[in-house]
């Protein structure tokens, strides 16, 4: 989610979206333009990389025209602007033109901080759109989206989408377009598989899921349907060591209510819930036999072993029979 500034004013002479994730830096572009041509249905909107901003071209995009028209000058990827070019902007940061907005996209970092701090010094509206790298900020974006779109959706549903779907953030935002567009009432973990059949059932998740709940054969399957299906086997063992993880770290944390725990272990309180249902039949022995799979895998699926599917199916198999070991006792 892209985060502003207290003074929210799309209309504000200056706009600044800092971040290097595109969909967010492409909707504080719009949101501009939209509150720009609500204003004035006429707005004049130039849209420009850095080798179309030369020395003398900001000068001429907001000098004062015969028909005093009002104007939104978006400029791409700032940081890559020459030093001459760079004088112009400052130089226009200390007197705006009225009836002009300039939206600076600025990827943040070293590079071109000069016009960076300028820009916050002269007082711009700040929109904040850093790259979701964590699959935590994934599953906020996504619950962000449908409360965006007025939809609810289970947490259930958003993790299960995330799963599906990955790291793109058009993609997910897509996604719940569609579903909120083509589905009535709570979305729910089974609506996310019916239209994401074969992307949900091959996410890695899923595997780690059904292995740690004891369900070899399923467990098997979804393995080898990711796998045909492209999903690398690296992201299938990091998979499968979070799900290990995380009953280890459940049977060892102290009896609380999910949301205590979800603090404590750094979970969401939904998984502290999913992880309770996931651990029964674990023993502390049998989470550190899956560990020990888990390890020999993720050296067979990089470059330890001639077979790495054979390594993912070992591991899968290990894990599922470990989960099962209290009633094997």
């Amino acid at each position: 989610m892209a985060k502003k500034t207290a003074d929210d004013d799309p209309l504000a002479p200056l706009t600044l979206a800092v971040g290097q994730e595109d969909l967010l830096l492409d909707r504080a572009v719009q949101q501009v333009v939209a509150a720009a041509r609500a204003a004035d249905a006429d707005t004049d909107v130039r849209d420009l990389n850095p080798d179309q901003v030369q020395p003398g071209t900001l000068a001429e995009l907001t000098s004062p025209s015969l028909f005093a028209e009002r104007k939104v000058v978006v400029v791409r990827n700032a940081q890559d602007l020459s030093a001459d070019t760079v004088k112009d902007v400052k130089a226009y940061l200390g007197a705006p033109a009225e009836e002009i907005t300039l939206v600076l996209l600025h990827a943040g970092g070293v590079k071109g901080k000069a016009l960076l701090d300028a820009a916050r010094k002269a007082g711009a509206r700040e929109v904040a759109c850093p790259k979701m790298t964590k699959p935590a900020d994934r599953l906020a974006f996504v619950r962000s989206e449908f409360r965006a779109v007025g939809r609810s959706a289970t947490p259930e549903a958003c993790q299960a989408l995330v799963d599906a779907i990955g790291s793109d953030l058009r993609e997910l935002a897509s996604a719940v377009t569609q579903l909120a567009a083509d589905v009535e009432g709570t979305i729910d973990e089974a609506v996310v598989g019916r239209y994401y059949t074969g992307r949900a059932e091959a996410s890695s998740f899923t595997v780690a899921d059904r292995a740690v709940e004891g369900r070899t054969a399923e467990a098997l399957e979804a393995l080898r349907w990711s796998l045909a299906t492209g999903v690398a086997p690296v992201l299938i063992t990091s998979a499968l060591a979070q799900g290990v993880r995380a009953i280890g770290k459940l049977a060892g944390a102290r009896s609380g209510r999910p949301a205590d725990l979800a603090r404590e272990l750094g979970m969401p309180p939904w998984k502290i819930d999913r992880v309770r249902q996931q651990m029964r039949g674990w023993t502390p022995d049998g989470v550190a036999v899956a560990l020990r799979a888990v390890a020999e895998a993720d050296a067979g699926v990089k470059g330890g072993g001639d077979d790495p599917e054979y390594a993912l199916e070992k591991a899968v198999v290990t894990i599922a029979r470990a989960a099962r070991s209290r009633g094997q006792g």
